[in-house]
């Protein structure tokens, strides 16, 4: 992994922020080179050791950061980038997390000329099994992707796309995913009541089953469908259970009607944000 950029700036110390200092810091960033902005009193309280603030303005004027990572809310980040042209202008490479929010929202603000690199994480970031998707702007070179790749590196998987159009796709795939499969822990988990398990045990036999399958794939390098197959006894009960789901009205339809309809949602919060 390559080494994290120092000293960083994060904007915003809620749930996604602090899952990425958590990771900074568990990869050797020093709180002494983290440079925190979080109005929320509680919040703060997280970043111990950092140099925490609850403004912008009480930041030090000549603090010049190789990273600044913006995690706030969509419906506030208009009116929290002016506070930070002058320090954009001493930073290397500006990052957003901000769903939704495109480059040229950043770019209104600090200019085209400006390194930015948005990218889409997802909740898994919070235990470092995360997976984000990463756009820059012209104006990054080699140096920028990788100080923002080493970033989000810290916390799971990281991937490029050429096109920021395909941002949309990310986030109703991986973005939105997590929530999917938490959905089929309670499905799961519904069902095993409703053939009279107990539903304290139903549902740890629903989220153990998903969480150990998903460490399988995650660790056997195996495809899905080979895993899958190799469950799937001829004349079985797995292949009785398949036979339901990939028949007529199909986990595969439904999960496509599904992502599509995140993707389109995607694109008009987007499109009425700006």
């Amino acid at each position: 992994m390559n080494e994290l950029p120092r000293p960083l700036l994060l904007v915003g110390g809620g749930r996604m922020g602090s899952a990425l200092a958590r990771g900074w810091l568990a990869r050797g960033l020093l709180p002494s080179d983290l440079y925190v902005v979080e109005p929320d009193e509680g919040r703060r309280l997280a970043f111990v050791g950092a140099h925490v603030v609850a403004q912008p303005a009480e930041l030090p004027p000549e603090l010049a950061p190789q990273v600044a990572l913006f995690a706030v809310k969509p419906q506030v980040l208009e009116a929290v980038l002016p506070a930070y042209r002058e320090i954009a202008r001493r930073t290397g490479v500006l990052l957003s997390i901000v769903a939704g929010k495109p480059i040229a929202a950043f770019e209104a603000v600090f200019g085209s000329d400006r390194p930015i690199v948005r990218s889409m994480p997802n909740t898994p970031a919070q235990v470092g099994r995360g997976m984000t998707v990463l756009f820059a702007n012209p104006a990054c070179g080699e140096n920028e992707r990788r100080m923002a790749e080493a970033l989000m590196a810290a916390v799971g998987e990281v991937a490029w796309v050429s096109d920021e159009d395909w941002l949309h796709a990310v986030t109703a795939v991986s973005g939105s995913g997590p929530a999917y499969v938490f959905h089929l822990v309670e499905a799961l988990a519904q069902a095993g009541e409703r053939l009279g398990l107990p539903a304290e045990l139903a549902m740890r036999l629903a989220r153990a089953t998903v969480a150990g399958a998903g460490e399988l794939l995650y660790r056997s390098g195996e495809s899905a469908s080979a895993l899958r197959e190799a469950v799937t006894s001829p004349g079985g009960t797995t292949e009785a259970a398949l036979r339901v789901l990939m028949g007529e009205q199909s986990l595969a339809a439904l999960v496509s009607e599904a992502v599509a309809a995140a993707e389109r949602r995607s694109r008009q919060l987007a499109a009425a944000g700006n």
